[in-house]
């Protein structure tokens, strides 16, 4: 599928694959994706594994019946199942002669740019060392502003973190599909996506699992991010005991995501996929097509509306008027700023104001969705 020698993979295995019916851990399972991963690893690959699975092994520990559902309950199980759960990889890892590194990350971590090349240099760290790093999200005290929402969006930041060949996400469906499997047995599997197009996320829509907080349209998320970065994706049945190495063999197995032509920079990814947006403005035909095909900077004359409460220096969409996010970039305006300037010619607001930036996103700092 991917003719591309692979080196730094990064496997993300979701909760649907962790566990069993009644949302504890499938031990037999973890075993098989342990056992895979160090057999990558005996071939000089270097792997990264974003896991799930703290929650279900804190509701197994707990001797809860099924996952809760009360925030505080669940960060409950998160803090008592966290180091079961590395526990567990660690003890099937060493076997092998494998260590691992445990490494809890939140999307703060990813919004600072000294956080984020700190979170870098630590997992570049642990694979010179010839240890696995064991990433997860900081279930027990993170909020929800500071989420990444699921893994799914964590894995791709890590894999554009640490500039991964592949990103191979293991979940409980074996590749998108037209429909959902699950209810339409016709289904037919998509083998290759070129190009994300609005045809391929409708296939997405309404596709998740019981116990994952991800779906089908959160897999397509990531394939954007890790696509613009030059990164090839797999969505592949988590439950197959050979799925890695057919992956990285380049069998025609899952659904391959193919990167783009070109790749965007580091810092517009950051930019683009690291930070959570603060709010949007939105804008009209004449400045989407001056940013969308001619490549230039935001000015105050196209916005014609706004919302959120941001600040210059914070993340922010760019709308069109049907909607759709089109770019996100640095704002060099507060809400408070552009809704006084919004829709004006630089020669009206020079008038009125002696300091003033010429554009509210610069084109170096947005990057195109």
């Amino acid at each position: 599928m991917t003719a591309k020698k692979i080196k730094r993979i990064v496997i993300k295995v979701g909760s649907s694959t962790l566990t069993d019916g009644s949302g504890r851990l499938d031990h037999e399972n973890v075993k098989s994706i342990v056992d895979q991963v160090a057999s990558l690893w005996r071939q000089d690959i270097q792997c990264v594994v974003v896991t799930s699975g703290a929650i279900a092994a804190g509701v197994e520990q707990l001797g809860l019946e099924r996952r809760p559902r009360e925030i505080s309950k669940l960060q409950a199980a998160a803090a008592v199942g966290q180091g079961l759960l590395i526990h567990e990889y660690s003890r099937l890892f060493q076997p092998h002669g494998v260590q691992v590194g445990q490494i809890l990350l939140t999307q703060f971590d990813m919004a600072h740019r000294e956080l984020y090349l700190n979170a870098r240099r630590a997992i570049d760290r642990l694979l010179t060392m010839r240890a696995v790093p064991i990433v997860n999200e900081n279930d027990t005290t993170t909020v929800e502003e500071i989420k990444f929402g699921d893994n799914d969006a964590l894995a791709a930041m890590v894999a554009v973190l640490i500039d991964a060949d592949l990103l191979a996400l293991l979940s409980d469906i074996d590749g998108l599909y037209m429909s959902d499997p699950r209810k339409n047995e016709a289904a037919k599997k998509v083998d290759v996506v070129d190009e994300i197009s609005a045809e391929i996320e409708a296939m997405a829509e309404g596709i998740g699992s019981e116990f994952g907080s991800g779906g089908m349209i959160t897999k397509l998320s990531a394939a954007k991010l890790v696509s613009a970065a030059r990164i090839g994706m797999f969505i592949v049945d988590g439950r197959d005991p050979n799925i890695l190495a057919k992956v990285v063999a380049g069998e025609v197995v899952g659904t391959y995501f193919k990167p783009q032509a070109r790749k965007v920079s580091g810092r517009k990814l950051w930019i683009g996929f690291g930070r959570a947006a603060r709010g949007n403005v939105v804008i009209d035909t004449g400045a989407v097509t001056a940013i969308v095909d001619g490549g230039k900077s935001l000015l105050p004359a196209g916005v014609v509306g706004l919302s959120g409460d941001f600040v210059i220096g914070d993340t922010i969409d760019v709308i069109d008027t049907d909607g759709k996010t089109i770019a996100r970039g640095l704002t060099n305006y507060s809400a408070d700023e552009l809704s006084t300037v919004r829709g004006k010619r630089t020669d009206e607001i020079a008038r009125e104001l002696d300091d003033f930036s010429e554009e509210v996103i610069h084109r170096d700092f947005m990057v195109l969705l």
